[in-house]
């Protein structure tokens, strides 16, 4: 999409040193091809002469999801902004705070406010987090041109509103009533919390390539050779996809989504197209369109840098042998007791 700023890691942030680094890196990118890339760099492929983007892959970018207010229609940070970015990223992740997720650590930094993830029972602090990348993008969404969802269809406002009243009125009247996240069934697809869990390997054969994702530990079994779509009333999860490759993309086509497989508001109509780049020796380019004419009033693609990690993918055990949603269900029966007893 040309807007492929190559993220910088940061371990421990240094004022002092990230100047050398950056200068060093070359964030800028212009048509698609990173300025610092090094010239020697070749694309490795597999023995069966496919790209090879086996491996571990982390994202863990600063940059959020839909872009914020005050930088519209502006596709990259300036020099000043940049430069206050990276000053803001020692005091968040030294400071000990409250952890940022996701689009919390760059809102962190724009607006100078920390927020709590969970204010009512007690956050991680920041230690949870990976070390974060950053990049000069203020959005991850590259279509639309503002970097920012397309608006609902009212029929999709309709549901999310009347979803929103739902949870609040009735929070735990029973297990289906709390996010699916919660109760370890998924995260949705694509994943897009940074930072946390958000580690996958990929593992490539002739005909196939898997996609291990950390978080809930979902595993995606891709075909690449021609095989038959299943039954539209067959829904799943993470929906039916099929792949094969346009020249050194690797190209995922999904459908049959589950009507309960909720992304955004969006559920078993979306028509979901995902496309891997490997761009770098460390960066695989990671981009989705994501097309549902009954949620949105447009499709919007999104791209999203992961950089290569030589950590492994760790287990991510949930809700398995606790108690964690009895916890939250028997607690939402006390406060009816209480709230009987209280009243009578």
């Amino acid at each position: 999409m040309g807007i492929c700023a190559r993220p910088i890691k940061l371990n421990k942030p240094n004022p002092g040193k990230l100047t050398g680094m950056l200068l060093a890196a070359g964030v800028l990118c212009c048509g698609g091809s990173l300025l610092a890339q090094e010239s020697s760099w070749q694309l490795s492929r597999t023995i069966n002469g496919h790209p090879d983007f086996q491996g571990v892959w982390a994202n863990n970018s600063i940059t959020p999801l839909e872009r914020a207010v005050g930088f519209e229609n502006r596709e990259l940070l300036s020099d000043d902004e940049y430069a206050r970015l990276r000053a803001g990223v020692a005091e968040i992740t030294d400071g000990g705070g409250d952890a940022q997720f996701g689009d919390g650590f760059f809102d962190a930094l724009v607006s100078g406010e920390v927020q709590s993830y969970d204010p009512s029972t007690g956050n991680y602090d920041q230690t949870w987090m990976s070390d974060r990348n950053l990049e000069r993008r203020t959005s991850l969404i590259v279509d639309p041109a503002n970097g920012r969802l397309p608006p609902y269809t009212d029929v999709a406002a309709a549901k999310v509103a009347a979803r929103l009243e739902h949870i609040e009125q009735h929070p735990a009247d029973s297990w289906t009533d709390r996010p699916l996240q919660e109760r370890c069934i998924t995260y949705g697809m694509p994943y897009l919390l940074a930072g946390y869990n958000s580690y996958y390997q990929i593992v490539q054969s002739k005909d196939y390539v898997a996609i291990i994702q950390e978080m809930i530990h979902d595993v995606r079994v891709i075909p690449l050779i021609p095989k038959s779509a299943i039954d539209e009333k067959i829904r799943l999860w993470h929906g039916d996809s099929r792949g094969y490759w346009d020249g050194a993309t690797l190209v995922i086509e999904t459908a049959n989504f589950s009507d309960a497989s909720d992304l955004l508001g969006s559920a078993g109509k979306r028509i979901f197209v995902e496309k891997f780049t490997r761009t770098a020796a460390d960066n695989l380019q990671y981009e989705f369109t994501i097309e549902d004419a009954s949620t949105w009033t447009a499709p919007w693609t999104a791209v999203i840098n992961y950089s290569s990690s030589e950590d492994p993918v760790f287990e991510y055990a949930c809700h398995e042998g606790n108690y964690g949603l009895s916890g939250i269900l028997s607690g939402h029966r006390a406060q009816e007791q209480a709230a009987n007893n209280s009243s009578n």
